[in-house]
């Protein structure tokens, strides 16, 4: 990446130039390694470096024009701002974006030391020992399938025409085994594990090869369930899952379009079982690469969203928090583009335990789902309805056998509602950390 004060000196330079008053530019450049393997041999190795930039510019009457671009030289950032002037003609009149006023506020730096980056041939060594300590792991495994360890770098700019300047480096890396075990005259069966870490040194790789052995030999003993209507324990992972699918009930813009499932006045409201504490924690020390700022250079921040049931945030952009007009300001979660869109960070879900009867060492007919498909499909996030089918087990006595093949439907105003207990400490994944959630009135649909 180029120089940032020299960087921005250009842009202004040239847009005083042009006349442009106002304009943004936001800068991510990536350099990201990967490799994966197939029984001991390399599959694929792959070595990319990308800059995508983005400039918004802001015409006389306050209409906004945008332009993708990845040349960063002087002529290339010349012509993206000379095509988003043009572009701000067409701008939407309706609700056209401002510069955001936190961009310019002091940011907490966070620590994240740069990381050293290892050459491919040292990650496929470590993914080739990592496969073959999973294949000897049980006799019933014989491939893994879906594998990777990969390791990036990023930089991330924001400057704007105020005079904000944000950059921040981040390292990441990131290992996923999905092995899969077939025995004689019964289904073949999947389950995985994901680390991530600042760096490969520091992932977990004893850990991820233990967990994905585990839960993938844990589905070999499987039985069909029947279908009717269950108390349901989501693990850490599904119930984050379902918690993203569902991000429209927390997100501003998504409100203003009438895509939600929330309204302005439902700030207040009981929307879960009194039990349930979500906020939103781009800064959690259990997210790897946190962002230090947003698409807009809003400094990212904690944000309580559900506390004791109650909705208590929305997810804010400059824009959204001046169309509510309520005294909402831009939380830290915008992305830019040709629309300013909102999206969820990293989750943390605290719960209180509820009934402490429950337990998944000794509950029995309750279903302990793992991992949750088809989100893509299977959810109406503007309606609130779900559908997935799921890996998971049937619990007896604290045995569980795994489930053949069902999937689990409800709504999910009614399913937080419902929530009966909150089990264990938080567990961290990439996408937030949870306790296990346990839900009473799910259906469940057997295989027929």
């Amino acid at each position: 990446m180029p120089d940032p004060a020299a960087l921005r000196q250009h842009v202004a330079e040239d847009a005083a130039r042009m006349g442009i008053p106002t304009w943004d530019l936001g800068v991510t450049c990536g350099n990201d390694t990967s490799v994966q393997v197939d029984r001991g041999e390399p599959k694929q190795l792959k070595a990319c470096q990308s800059t995508t930039a983005m400039v918004r510019v802001w015409n006389g009457q306050g209409l906004v024009g945008v332009t993708s671009t990845n040349d960063l030289s002087p002529p290339g950032l010349t012509a993206a701002l000379a095509g988003a002037q043009q572009a701000s003609a067409f701008g939407d009149a309706q609700s056209p974006p401002r510069l955001s006023p936190q961009a310019q506020d002091p940011l907490t730096p966070l620590r994240q030391p740069r990381q050293p980056t290892l050459p491919v041939q040292a990650l496929l060594d470590r993914l080739l020992d990592a496969e073959r300590q999973v294949l000897n792991g049980h006799q019933a495994i014989s491939t893994v399938p879906y594998n990777g360890l990969a390791q990036a770098q990023r930089q991330r700019l924001y400057i704007n025409s105020a005079g904000a300047l944000r950059l921040q480096d981040t390292t990441s890396a990131t290992l996923w085994l999905y092995p899969r075990a077939e025995e004689a005259g019964r289904k073949p069966r999947s389950a995985g594990a994901v680390r991530l870490a600042p760096s490969v040194d520091a992932l977990d790789l004893e850990g991820c090869i233990a967990e994905a052995t585990e839960r993938t030999v844990s589905h070999l003993d499987y039985a069909p369930i029947d279908t009717g209507v269950y108390t349901v324990c989501f693990s850490p992972e599904a119930f984050l899952d379902l918690l993203w699918a569902f991000g429209s009930m927390v997100n501003a813009q998504a409100v203003l379009d009438g895509i939600s499932l929330s309204q302005r006045s439902s700030l207040g409201t009981q929307v879960a079982s009194p039990l349930l504490t979500v906020a939103d924690d781009a800064r959690h020390p259990g997210h790897v690469a946190a962002p230090e700022f947003d698409g807009e250079g809003t400094p990212t921040r904690r944000l309580t969203l559900v506390e004791g049931g109650r909705l208590r945030h929305f997810l804010h952009s400059e824009g959204t928090a001046r169309a509510f007009a309520d005294g909402s300001v831009a939380t830290g979660h915008a992305a830019m583009g040709a629309k300013v869109t909102l999206s969820l960070q990293w989750l943390d879900v605290q719960g209180q335990r509820g009934d402490s009867s429950l337990s998944c060492q000794g509950s029995s007919g309750v279903v302990l789902i793992d991992s949750l498909s088809a989100l893509h499909a299977g959810v109406k996030a503007s309606q609130g309805s779900f559908s997935l089918p799921f890996d998971g087990w049937l619990l007896s006595g604290g045995e569980r056998r795994s489930i053949e093949a069902a999937t689990v439907a409800g709504d999910i105003r009614s399913a937080l509602r419902n929530i009966v207990a909150c089990e264990g400490d938080p567990h961290c994944t990439p996408s937030g950390r949870s306790p296990h959630v346990w839900v009473e009135g799910l259906t469940i649909t057997g295989e027929a």
